[in-house]
């Protein structure tokens, strides 16, 4: 019940967003800046980009806010936006190009052993420190929910490509784990 009566007031800053009420809008951003800065931080290198990307994010936001169905939870919608900012800025960027093919990927477990032992600010410290392309696949992958193929459609890759893309992420994850926890035999 709570939850509805929140998107309730949501829905109605939208509505006086929609009027070009500048208030409604810095409201909409203080209330879903947090959700968007987490989503913005595991795409970016550093803080300062995830910011610009959220920036940017808003503005397409408020710009597209006549498309939003108000039928929906606007923090779905907002998200949408969110990763496709994240995404649409890595190719302007070309950092997403860094890729391999699946030839060149090495056979490595589904699994990074003992990642359940770390804060999701270690693991977040861990993802940021990939290479663009690799934690581009592995955050579309594992965190949101993306097929190979989604990816490879999304990001103009081959699926075969978007497979190498997240078995790499995944031994460099599990390489820098192991190099954290001072285990320096690990060999790929």
């Amino acid at each position: 019940m709570l939850e509805h009566k929140r998107e309730k007031q949501v829905n109605q800053l939208i509505k006086k967003a929609l009027t070009g009420n500048r208030a409604s809008q810095k409201e909409l951003y203080r209330q879903f800046y947090g959700y968007g800065m987490a989503i913005c931080i595991r795409y970016t290198q550093n803080k300062e980009e995830a910011q610009e990307v959220l920036n940017d994010s808003f503005i397409k936001a408020f710009k597209n806010l006549d498309r939003f169905d108000f039928e929906k939870p606007f923090k779905y919608w907002l998200r949408r936006i969110v990763i496709n900012t994240s995404i649409d800025h890595l190719r302007k960027n070309k950092k997403y190009r860094e890729t391999l093919n699946l030839e060149q990927a090495h056979e490595v477990s589904e699994k990074v052993d003992g990642l359940n032992n770390l804060s999701a600010q270690e693991i977040l410290n861990l993802v940021q420190k990939l290479a663009p392309s690799y934690r581009l696949v592995f955050n579309l992958y594992v965190i949101e929910g993306y097929t190979h193929r989604e990816i490879a459609e999304e990001l103009g890759i081959s699926t075969g490509t978007s497979k190498s893309n997240l078995s790499m992420a995944r031994t460099r994850l599990k390489k820098m784990y192991l190099e954290m926890k001072g285990i320096n035999h690990y060999v790929l």
